[in-house]
């Protein structure tokens, strides 16, 4: 079995690892929505990634290192059914730590869908979980239209609401990140560092990938009070994903959440007749945003965990 990196994949290399990852989906949860080639392709060129290969490529593993110090890597691994308990997880797992190491990393996270093999291979190699993650769906042709406009002519008073389409709009953008950084609380805000910058360049992420993205905020005065993000990818425009949604500690209570995402879903309507169904998920103990969720329609679909591990204790 030989590891190599794949970190410039050749087209014969991105569809062989869109096959190891589609073979490992449906043997773990054969209801999962596929990987498409085309999202294969634009997660094959992201962060770095090796391969296991024994005449055929037999796992993959996708790395992210952190970006910024004192934060966490993010690791992703696939192996194919018929080539696990093997060792081939395993090896993967410690190429990828090897680089955690290398960059000085101190924890990694990976995501890994409840009730799969994915969880026992974690927690025998020193991951625990961390936090618990609801997926949940809304079937845009559920909802009620008329019901969605009362929700957004109701809202609260000396608010008032705006949107756009990629990036903030230049007035916007400080209080915009003011408003990332009071969602990250003051023990991530050093980590996090959102400024105005920042969040153009993840706008632009978004658009690199050739995806569009929505943003529907509440102001207060020149304040960003609360925010909702919803991205449609150009791979799959028919599933939107939820991002970011939130309210700044100081104007909660005002059911702020629930009228931006209301009137998100009005707009992406008539912009985006297309989509018609939004994904998001949530901490499992976020009680606020999930009854806001379940008030729109949102079902439950699956849970996730999300599993952290110190790199020392990694396997070498």
């Amino acid at each position: 079995m030989d590891i190599i990196a794949i970190d410039d994949p050749t087209d014969a290399q991105i569809l062989e690892w869109h096959a190891v990852v589609v073979a490992a989906q449906a043997g773990d949860h054969a209801d999962l929505p596929t990987l498409s080639q085309t999202s294969a392709r634009m997660l094959a060129r992201g962060p770095r990634k090796w391969a296991a290969l024994d005449g055929v490529m037999a796992g993959v593993v996708w790395l992210r290192p952190p970006v910024e110090p004192g934060r966490a890597g993010e690791i992703d691994i696939h192996v194919r059914p018929e080539y696990r308990r093997g060792g081939v997880g395993t090896a993967l797992l410690a190429v990828a730590a090897d680089e955690l190491r290398a960059r000085g990393s101190g924890t990694v996270i990976a995501q890994v869908l409840a009730g799969t093999p994915a969880v026992p291979f974690l927690e025998a190699h020193g991951f625990r979980c961390v936090l618990t993650l609801r997926e949940l769906l809304l079937r845009v042709a559920d909802v009620d239209p008329d019901r969605l406009r009362a929700l957004v002519e109701a809202g609260p008073p000396r608010y008032r609401l705006v949107r756009w389409t990629g990036t903030v709009p230049a007035e916007l953008a400080g209080a915009f990140a003011a408003a990332k950084v009071a969602m990250s609380g003051p023990a991530a805000a050093d980590q996090l560092r959102w400024d105005a910058d920042r969040v153009r360049e993840m706008a632009e992420m978004v658009a690199k990938r050739g995806d569009d993205l929505y943003t529907v905020a509440a102001l207060h005065g020149d304040a960003v009070a609360g925010f909702t993000e919803v991205v449609v990818e150009s791979a799959n425009p028919a599933r939107a994903a939820q991002y970011d949604t939130a309210v700044s500690p100081q104007h909660r209570g005002r059911r702020l959440g629930i009228w931006v995402k209301a009137a998100m879903l009005e707009w992406l309507r008539a912009e985006r007749p297309e989509v018609t169904e939004i994904e998001t998920d949530n901490a499992d103990d976020n009680r606020h945003m999930l009854a806001v969720n379940a008030e729109l329609g949102f079902g439950e679909q699956r849970e996730y965990r999300e599993y952290q591990a110190e790199v020392a204790d990694l396997p070498v």
